[in-house]
């Protein structure tokens, strides 16, 4: 095995050592550095250099393979948290996306849907009145059951077994009557929360945008979209490198707690204490061969602090990280 340590050595001595050396040499050639800043090639790596990033080089010195350096195990543990971050935030954009495309493609406008809206009341509305017709007219069925029942004790007479049985029968579908009407209410009231969400959802998807139109020639609503959802998407590598250093001061200025992880893929402040605590975290993505920066926030595990985290704070954090991520990155030029 030859190895030759070259202390910041240009390529042309690299090309001349790979001309000079043995046929052998010339198939495959490592290089890497070392803690001390040493650069080696060799055709093999020993051992106690296995741990640096290296490089595997043709004959014509051009890199053929990047091996990079060995993790620690806390790198390896902090991996495993982004990857499961990582997997996490894309479910939550594609359910987001795919929610966005049915809302754009069902409805055509607000009118359209306060519309359809009106009619799903409408249809609730009825089958609300037949749940009370039904209970209505069991009401009077028990009222004549009870009737007669009281007027055969006034008259000394026992009440027949069948007759209390279609007075327990009564009362009971008259519960039964109360229940089912009660949920029929509350599924209205859940139908035109949810309506009246997606009506909002749709006019911020299709309302212009601080600047008046799409960022990077995007359709008004996939723009909107990633506002909402507080994803970044980058242009290129560069204008990336940038926008990591901006969302980083973002996190920093939105979070209560202190920080926890602070990596080229991953910031993320530590687990929230606190009902009233926001933990923000934002992650570099590769989706489709761009680049983007995703914001997520964690709330404490509580009545409250679930409540905050889908609350209007929340969003507004959300709504506010790429614009704020744009208007900076454009201050710089």
């Amino acid at each position: 095995m030859r190895q030759v340590a070259i202390n910041r050595t240009p390529i042309l001595a690299l090309a001349l050592l790979l001309a000079m050396a043995e046929p052998a040499y010339a198939k495959k050639m490592y290089r890497w550095v070392d803690e001390n800043g040493n650069v080696y090639f060799s055709d093999q790596v020993p051992p106690d250099q296995v741990k640096h990033k290296r490089e595997t080089l043709s004959e014509k010195a051009r890199v053929l393979d990047v091996l990079e350096k060995a993790k620690t195990a806390e790198q390896i543990a902090q991996q495993k948290r982004l990857d499961a971050l990582r997997k996490e935030q894309e479910k939550i954009i594609a359910k987001q996306n795919a929610n966005d495309k049915v809302l754009l493609s069902t409805f055509r406008s607000v009118e359209d849907m306060n519309k359809a809206l009106n009619n799903k009341m409408a249809s609730l509305d009825a089958g609300q009145k037949v749940i009370e017709g039904n209970i209505e007219r069991i009401q009077q069925q028990l009222q004549q059951q009870q009737q007669q029942a009281a007027n055969l004790e006034r008259g000394g007479s026992k009440i027949p077994p069948k007759l209390l049985a279609d007075i327990a029968a009564s009362k009971q579908q008259i519960d039964a009557g109360k229940q089912e009407l009660l949920r029929h209410q509350q599924d209205r009231q859940t139908t035109e929360k949810e309506f009246k969400a997606d009506i909002a959802r749709f006019q911020f998807l299709t309302q212009p945008n601080n600047e008046g139109k799409p960022n990077n020639g995007e359709s008004l609503a996939a723009s909107n979209a990633r506002n909402e959802l507080g994803l970044f998407v980058c242009e290129d590598p560069a204008q990336c490198k940038k926008a990591w250093i901006i969302a980083a001061e973002f996190v920093a200025a939105h979070s209560t707690t202190g920080q926890d992880v602070e990596s080229e893929k991953l910031i993320m402040r530590a687990a929230p204490q606190k009902d009233d605590d926001l933990s923000l975290s934002v992650s570099l993505l590769e989706h489709n061969n761009t680049l983007q920066i995703f914001l997520d926030i964690r709330c404490r595990q509580s009545s409250i602090g679930n409540e905050l985290c889908s609350g209007a704070k929340a969003q507004s954090i959300r709504q506010a990280f790429a614009p704020f991520i744009q208007s900076s990155l454009a201050a710089q030029q």
